[in-house]
């Protein structure tokens, strides 16, 4: 059977919202790539946070996928 990878990018102010997106995610079997991101929104004066997630599923890659399905 073929698998894919998938890749999504998690982001979200500097709240316990994301903290719970990441969360969320892991429990759906997700595993976090790489190091988190923290960016100032200054147009917002807001802390951002990004979080890479991957994720081995059966099945052949296709744009139409809703990553946040899987």
């Amino acid at each position: 059977m073929k698998t894919m990878k998938l890749y999504r990018f998690l982001s979200d102010d500097d709240t316990s919202a994301f903290c719970h997106k990441v969360t969320a995610a892991l429990n759906k079997g997700w595993a976090l790539q790489g190091d988190p991101a923290y960016a100032f929104d200054a147009a917002r004066g807001v802390m951002r946070c990004g979080q890479a997630v991957v994720k081995e599923v059966p099945g052949e890659y296709s744009p139409e996928i809703k990553l946040g399905e899987q």
